[in-house]
């Protein structure tokens, strides 16, 4: 998600003590390669479709895992966020391991603000984001902009381990945010306020409904009006990238008011929105938005996979 900072720190304070030993308490043999096979990456699911963590799926309900529930402070961290939780992590990053440079383009994480929380960590772990580079201190939390390019690096020998909640938010998580603290404020006189252990259990919301069957005109109109507010304004190639997208949309919105989501119509759908990509000149396909990524990608990446979901 843009975000109007490369990094936000939110007003929360963890015992990362504590959570580093109940996932040390889960073993090795639950730990998974990254779904890439970065090296040196892997994860532990905590929230998946169907509490099952070997579904990656971006599609249904994100249950806890069984792991989630054997971690009650865990749990507690993730539900005192007070957002409706998404896909949910461990991340694991070996000692001399990195994440490379990349951009989260994907439709799910275009409207989900990936939170981070520091478990294991050491002064050298070095994330950075649009050439800022931070630490995150263990027991912190942290938001930041995954729209623009980003990587981490663990020069130490030690693993690190980060708590990752992908979430669309809810009213008392953005209330976090307004409270945060960006990466270059001034911290004397901020305050966190400490989520201690024990007491009564939080509860826990997490999101069931996540990729359409078939996308609405006014979402197709939503994220390709996304897209070319990244792209040079006075360039000609965005003038007619707009041009070309408003006739898709008029196209898409006349069969939405026949089918819908319905799931009638699906070669109809499927139809409009090859011919869009076919009207796609190389040149506007190639245009180079402002986080470095091509207009095409991003295209392919929140339409073409995203706008018809065939069930």
């Amino acid at each position: 998600m843009k975000l109007q900072a490369p990094f936000i720190q939110l007003p929360l304070l963890f015992e990362a003590s504590v959570l580093a030993a109940e996932v040390d308490a889960l073993g090795e043999s639950v730990w998974r390669d990254h779904p890439q096979k970065f090296p040196g990456n892997s994860m532990l699911p905590l929230l998946a479709a169907g509490g099952d963590p070997a579904n990656e799926s971006f599609i249904g309900e994100m249950s806890p895992t069984p792991e989630l529930l054997r971690c009650p402070y865990l749990f507690k961290t993730i539900a005192s966020l007070g957002a409706v939780a998404g896909r949910t992590r461990l991340m694991r990053l070996a000692g001399q391991a990195e994440v490379t440079p990349h951009v989260d383009q994907g439709y799910y994480w275009t409207d989900r603000v990936r939170v981070h929380v520091p478990i294991v960590t050491q002064p050298t772990v070095r994330f950075e984001c649009d050439g800022i580079t931070i630490n995150m201190a263990a027991g912190e939390c942290w938001i930041f902009d995954t729209w623009r390019k980003h990587r981490v690096e663990n020069d130490a020998s030690q693993s690190r381990i980060h708590l990752v909640v992908d979430t669309v938010g809810g009213p008392d998580f953005w209330t976090l945010v307004d409270k945060g603290r960006y990466h270059d404020a001034p911290i004397d006189g901020w305050q966190c306020r400490a989520i201690a252990t024990g007491g009564a259990p939080l509860q826990l919301t997490s999101e069931r409904y996540n990729i359409p069957l078939v996308m609405s005109p006014w979402e197709i109109h939503y994220r390709l009006n996304g897209l070319l507010d990244e792209a040079d304004p006075s360039s000609p190639l965005t003038h007619t990238a707009r041009q070309l997208s408003a006739t898709f949309f008029k196209a898409w919105r006349s069969l939405w008011v026949q089918h819908g989501d319905s799931g009638n119509g699906i070669p109809l759908y499927l139809d409009a929105r090859q011919r869009f990509f076919d009207a796609i000149p190389p040149e506007v396909k190639a245009m180079v938005l402002r986080n470095g990524t091509y207009f095409m990608d991003g295209v392919v990446a929140l339409i073409g996979k995203i706008a018809v979901r065939q069930p």
